[in-house]
């Protein structure tokens, strides 16, 4: 008896001394248990292998990243969201072939199809005789429901403030929803930026695209135009919205489909912050099969965009798994990134968890890199968190920089902006550049961005900061906000009713 009491004792001594060194980890260390340039070239060898034919949406290739995801979810026990029964959420998508030919016609008014005017949104279809009526920006408050219903909007491309093309894009989905929910036929925007020559434009709009689809059949009559504004005086007539306009579109094609998004959550250990979520995000598709280089490389395996940020958030699931933060940690893999944020877009819209209880959403996206002292953070002093940042790379032997190359707008052009649009703080962990130069452009979208191109090195401390980084945000008392003065800081008060 003795013996046994004995026995007893030393194992609970034992146990209780091994639990006081478990947590006695600081958050490096646990990071560097938890991770190794081994699991990096695991990940990023099958996700950017010729196998997967570089994961572009509606391939094989795809589908293959999404179980491969799906499947590290489930083997570290990551939790399936409310109401999903698997770690997918569909997407839906539709890809459109634009219109062969096409008019718009009224007085003082006579646009041809692909040279004055492009399609955004629509099938077939005529209008004639159809009263217009222009509403500055056709932003909320533009109009009132009663004075569009039955009649094509004419607005001016953006807000008047952002002047860069992909914002224009982005604003472009949410005028015409709007457009739609007034009872309006149609929406005509007007366009004018050096930034994206009209000709440029109109090249890039007759290819075939991919959109959401938002399931409003009956609304499938509804057209979205880009009109050119090269002609001041058709300008100013449609300006004046007196009479009336016909509109004949022929020749295009819609096909409906899904992709997924791979979710899922575990829960964090706090009695109380568990109830508010960080979102670890990334996009893993990327653009396919394209034009061959000089070795006759065809397959674009997006090693840098974005199987390393896939990777990141993979190596957050092992990591959170095992020491779980006092927040609970969301991880989204969204598709249809490359074909404009569409899989992040579709997520804020139909989210499964109320969006008010999302904290932060820390997005991991990669161009490519020049420098492997810095990590680029796209939005690094917009949010009260910035400093976590900061001291996690310097915990790694790197330096968090803000976004080197404004011009480029990175920060809208990434996931993390449909998150910030609806008030969400919400910046893009990105590998370490000084310039938006050359050194970028040779691996950014080009067939040579193989999973052997990279410094793995480097990109072990890279993910190990970002890992750092979201613990270090998560275990925070105080809730992550926008810093005062952001241009998103007022939508972050009507979500979180502060």
């Amino acid at each position: 008896m003795k013996k046994f009491f004995l026995f007893f004792t030393l194992f609970i001594f034992t146990f209780s001394f091994t639990n006081a060194q478990v947590k006695a980890q600081s958050d490096k260390q646990k990071v560097e248990e938890t991770l190794s340039e081994l699991d990096l070239r695991a990940h990023i060898g099958f996700l950017a292998s010729d196998a997967l034919k570089g994961r572009d949406v509606r391939s094989d290739g795809i589908a293959a990243a999404a179980a491969y995801i799906a499947s590290n979810f489930q083997m570290y026990g990551v939790n399936k969201l409310p109401g999903m029964d698997s770690y997918y959420q569909a997407v839906g998508l539709k890809s459109v072939t634009p219109p062969s030919a096409g008019f718009v016609r009224g007085k003082g008014v006579e646009l041809k199809y692909g040279v004055d005017f492009i399609q955004l949104d629509g099938n077939d279809g005529k209008m004639m005789q159809k009263k217009f009526l222009f509403v500055n920006h056709g932003l909320e408050g533009d109009y009132k429901s009663k004075k569009a219903q039955g009649k094509i909007l004419v607005a001016l491309c953006g807000d008047g403030e952002d002047l860069n093309p992909q914002s224009w894009f982005s604003m472009a989905g949410e005028k015409r929803k709007r457009a739609k929910e007034a009872g309006a036929l149609g929406l005509i925007e007007i366009y004018s930026n050096a930034q994206l020559p009209w000709k440029f434009l109109t090249s890039f709009a007759m290819r075939t695209s991919m959109n959401l689809d938002e399931g409003d059949e009956e609304s499938s009559d509804f057209q979205h135009l880009w009109m050119n504004t090269s002609d001041e005086k058709v300008l100013e007539a449609i300006k004046k919205g007196k009479g009336k306009l016909d509109i004949a579109i022929e020749g295009s094609k819609v096909d409906r489909f899904t992709s997924n998004n791979v979710v899922g959550w575990i829960e964090g250990s706090d009695p109380k912050l568990k109830d508010e979520f960080v979102i670890y995000s990334a996009h893993y598709d990327h653009i396919g099969i394209g034009r061959a280089n000089e070795e006759g490389d065809s397959i674009y395996n997006g090693t840098r965009d974005n199987a390393i940020g896939t990777s990141g958030v993979l190596a957050a699931v092992k990591q959170f798994s095992k020491y779980p933060t006092k927040r609970s940690a969301l991880f989204i893999l969204f598709t249809a990134e490359e074909k404009g944020l569409l899989g992040s877009s579709w997520f804020v819209d139909h989210s499964p968890i109320p969006l008010n209880k999302i904290a932060y959403c820390f997005n991991i996206d990669n161009a490519g890199y020049n420098n492997t002292e810095l990590v680029t953070v796209f939005g690094l002093e917009r949010t009260t968190v910035g400093k976590h940042m900061i001291n996690a790379c310097k915990e790694f032997g790197l330096r968090a920089i803000e976004d080197p190359a404004p011009e480029q707008n990175l920060f809208d052009r990434s996931d993390n902006v449909n998150f910030a649009k609806k008030g969400i703080p919400a910046p893009t962990f990105s590998m370490g550049f000084d310039a938006f130069d050359d050194r970028i452009y040779k691996y950014y979208h080009q067939a040579n961005d193989n999973p052997d191109s990279v410094d793995y090195e480097y990109i072990l401390k890279y993910v190990q900061s970002f890992l750092l980084s979201g613990r270090l945000i998560a275990n925070d008392p105080a809730k992550p906000f926008w810093t005062e003065g952001d241009k998103y800081y007022d939508a972050g008060k009507e979500l979180y009713g502060n």
